[in-house]
Order: structure tokens, then sequence, then C-alpha cells
């Protein structure tokens, strides 16, 4: 009897569908509280968990490319994606791009709130004072940094507010700056000052003083399970993910305010 009810249960095993296998995804900072969204919708939808690593698209990408265990990359601009599908970690034709964001000046003082155009004019280095710092990220790696220091350069702003930077690692740490008013402005997302109540906006960047803002996704070359990774991905531009990207801030691709 024993024999034949081991193997009664081992074709009961058989016969169950597998379950899917977590996934792990590496995504941008600013992405952080959509994603955490978009990971329980997707987990409650499908069975399969979703475990979430939120850096700068620099340091995911670094990490992915020496070997973290990651089965997609969202990354906050087109270039680190690129690195990545060069060095064959990314697969390309996985690829697409899930959203776009405004780059603003934001304010820990709400007497600063604005929703003007920052212009050559602008002066930024006043509303600083005399010793303050403007919270950036990290403006040679991280995307929010290198979108900031475009911008400023374009504008004409750059030169005089280089030496008056508090970098970071990511831009929700620059954002956590002007939170907890170590510094009274700083350069982030519309969808970061969005997401943080102690903070008001001071002004936006015009849309062409630096390059689209992208959020593209792919699948990681050596993920387990290709197939669960390449339909997060695309499920990631569907109308129920895109309008929970949309209920934080977040834009279509493509589109101009």
């Amino acid at each position: 009897m024993i024999p034949i009810l081991r193997a009664t249960l081992v074709a009961i095993c058989l016969a169950l569908p597998a379950k899917a296998a977590d996934l792990t995804v590496f995504a941008a900072a600013s992405l952080g509280d959509a994603m955490a969204e978009l990971a329980a919708v997707w987990e409650a939808d499908t069975g399969q968990g979703v475990t979430l690593v939120l850096a700068g698209s620099s340091t995911l990408a670094r990490q992915i490319d020496a070997g973290a265990p990651a089965d997609i990359y969202v990354s906050a601009n087109e270039t680190w994606m690129d690195w990545l599908v060069t060095q064959g970690r990314a697969v390309p034709e996985s690829r697409v791009d899930i959203a776009s964001n405004r780059l603003v000046l934001v304010a820990h003082d709400p007497a600063a709130a604005s929703d003007a155009d920052i212009t050559p004019n602008t002066d930024i280095m006043g509303a600083l004072g005399p010793a303050e710092r403007l919270a950036i990220a990290l403006p040679e790696a991280v995307p929010a940094g290198i979108y900031a220091k475009t911008a400023l350069t374009d504008l004409g702003l750059w030169e005089g507010l280089q030496a008056r930077l508090a970098p970071t690692d990511n831009v929700r740490a620059a954002l956590a700056l002007v939170a907890l008013g170590e510094t009274p402005l700083g350069i982030v997302y519309a969808t970061d000052a969005k997401a943080e109540p102690r903070v008001v906006t001071a002004g936006v960047f015009p849309e062409n003083s630096h390059p689209p803002i992208r959020y593209p996704a792919a699948v990681i070359s050596n993920s387990p399970p290709p197939e669960d990774a390449s339909a997060f991905v695309a499920w990631l531009v569907s109308p129920v993910a895109q309008e929970i990207l949309s209920r934080f801030g977040f834009l279509p691709v493509g589109m101009v305010e």
C-alpha cells in the first residue's frame, strides 16, 4: 500500500501546475512608490511574487553587469539601458519605454512655490543665500543629476552653481535633503515633488533644456524565467499599469504638457 500511495502522490504533484518563480526587478529610485503598487497588482493578478531593488540607475546597471541576480531592469534614462544592452546583459528585443517625466526645482519653504518655467534669469544662487547648497543627484552618473546638469548648462546657470552642489547617490536622496531642510533647494523629478509633502515645486525646467526623460524597461539576458520577465515588461505598458503610473504623476512617453 505504501509504494502505491507514494506513486499516487508523485502523480498528483506532477499534475499540478508549477508556481511561477518570483521576479526580481531592479528599478530607478524615482519609480519606487509607483513600482511598489505595480508589483502588488501584478502579484494579486498572477500569484507571482515581485522583489524590488531600488537605487540610482547607474548603480543598478553596474550591479547587473557584475552578476547581480536581476530579471528586469527599469532605468531613468536611455544611456544606462544602452550600456547594458552593449554589455550583452539586457535583451534588446524586450526593451520598451514605459513612462516619461519632468524635471523641477523643489524648495523646503512653502513660500517659494511656483510652476513657472526656469529661465536664464532665474536667481537660484540668490535663493540659496550665501552658504546653502543645491541638492542634486550625482551629475556625472545618475540620470536625474545628468538631466539637471544639462538643463542648468543649457540655461547658462551651471557654471555659477557647480561649486554650491550637495550631490547624492540617487534622486530620492536629493529630495530627502530638501524635505528635511538640510538644503533649501533641490532638482528632482516632478513625480518626486508630488510624492513628498514637505517640499513644494519652485520652478519647472523647460523640456527643451534637456533630453527627454524616459524610463526604458528590459529583460536581463540571464533571467531564469525569461517568459515571465517578458510578460511583466510587456504588462508595464498595459492600460492598467499606465493608469497606476499616471496616478503617481508619470506621463506617457512622448507626452508634452
